[in-house]
């Protein structure tokens, strides 16, 4: 029966995850707390091939061993020095050029010109999501690891850009 427990032979139940997938010995092992059964000794050349299968039998996830932490500095990952830093800058005043509410993040143009302001949602004070056009106050910490960019903190919006629809972070639509 496919997707359910399988007898195996008296070496305990087989579960198939899969229906079209059969378990194999690698991944029975896996699951049971009894050490692996010894792996013949074989010749160099055939080496990287057992261990490339036995990896693809152990892992049915394409993103195990492959998560790589955000480089991005928010809120909870920014050190307390730098926060306290941002926090003693001046307030820059700008308008946000972009803000995708599903990725997290956007980008601000400065009111005095030059380049926009990286804006992570987490930095975004307040009860609306920014939308395209609206005037925000902000301060700036530079973005690790060789601190050449900026990024906007403690994100401020001053004024709702007229006719556009507004979210709030709970869901709700506020027409403007």
């Amino acid at each position: 029966m496919a997707g359910e427990r399988q007898a195996g032979g008296g070496e305990g139940p087989r579960v198939s995850l899969h229906p079209s997938i059969p378990v194999s010995n690698t991944a029975r092992s896996a699951m049971s707390s009894e050490p692996p059964p010894p792996q013949p000794p074989t010749h160099q050349a055939s080496v990287g091939l057992l261990d490339t299968q036995r990896a693809r039998d152990r892992s049915p996830s394409p993103l195990r061993g492959n998560v790589v932490p955000s480089p991005l500095p928010t809120r909870r990952t920014r050190t307390f020095s730098a926060t306290v830093r941002a926090s003693q800058g001046p307030v820059y005043k700008g308008v946000c050029k972009c803000f995708c509410r599903s990725k997290g993040h956007g980008f601000i143009t400065p009111a005095d010109g030059g380049p926009d302001i990286f804006l992570h949602i987490s930095d975004v004070e307040g009860e609306y999501v920014p939308v395209e056009g609206d005037e925000v106050t902000y301060k700036m910490c530079s973005i690790p690891p060789k601190n050449e960019k900026l990024q906007a903190v403690e994100v401020v919006i001053t004024h709702l850009a007229p006719g556009t629809k507004h979210e709030t972070w709970s869901g709700h639509v506020v027409s403007s």
